[in-house]
């Protein structure tokens, strides 16, 4: 066996999985057919034929049924600069990072069907919720930007390149949004975004060209 080989889950963790994808896939689902604010934990446990309380357990807020990647989106920019290779910049590491994710739709970049955005959309609950994790990403961001350059985390520096980069993101995560809700398809927003991500990351060159380059 290869030492590096991911070994198999056991039936107990497979099993658990199973559940939580079962209650999120039903909770989407009632979501998308009856809004977010009128769907209660009740009629998702009952759905999903399961126990409120076991609903609870794997999603402790009603929002995390809605938006359950939010580890990943808000780690992201922060691990894409702790990551970057020799010689290159956060700028130009999150540049290509969001190029990249165009190309592959990515969900977490924006690409999640219309169905799924126009149910955020009429959300008050999810639309706050969305822009807390932005903030939440841009916070983690500053304190990767820290790391890397060697500056203290409550410097105001390492904070003003990660409004600036996080300003673009939330921006370029808009018009991903407008464009689904508009009725365009996901390869056609890709062919779209293709043109208009380096024109957003040029905007920011002027500030950022040279700023974090590793060594």
């Amino acid at each position: 066996m290869d030492l590096n080989d991911t070994p198999p889950l056991g039936l107990r963790e497979t099993k658990k999985r199973e559940t939580r994808q079962l209650i999120s896939d039903h909770a989407t689902r009632l979501f998308i057919e009856r809004g977010f604010e009128h769907t209660t934990i009740a009629e998702i446990a009952d759905a999903a034929r399961v126990a409120k309380k076991t609903v609870t357990n794997y999603f402790p807020r009603k929002e995390d049924l809605a938006l359950d990647h939010q580890d990943e989106f808000v780690a992201a920019l922060a691990a894409t600069v702790t990551a970057r290779g020799a010689g290159e910049t956060p700028l130009s590491a999150l540049r290509h990072a969001f190029l990249a994710a165009v190309a592959a739709q990515d969900p977490v970049a924006g690409f999640a069907g219309e169905a799924f955005t126009r149910m955020i959309a009429d959300s008050p609950t999810l639309t706050a919720c969305l822009r807390g994790l932005h903030d939440r990403r841009e916070e983690a961001l500053a304190a990767a930007l820290a790391g890397a350059t060697g500056t203290p985390p409550d410097d105001v520096t390492p904070r003003t390149a990660a409004a600036l980069l996080g300003g673009v993101h939330r921006v370029l995560f808009a018009r991903i949004q407008e464009l689904t809700l508009s009725g365009h398809a996901n390869p056609e927003i890709a062919e779209v975004l293709a043109r208009e991500v380096p024109r957003a990351f040029d905007l920011l060159t002027p500030a950022l060209a040279e700023y974090g380059r590793h060594a």
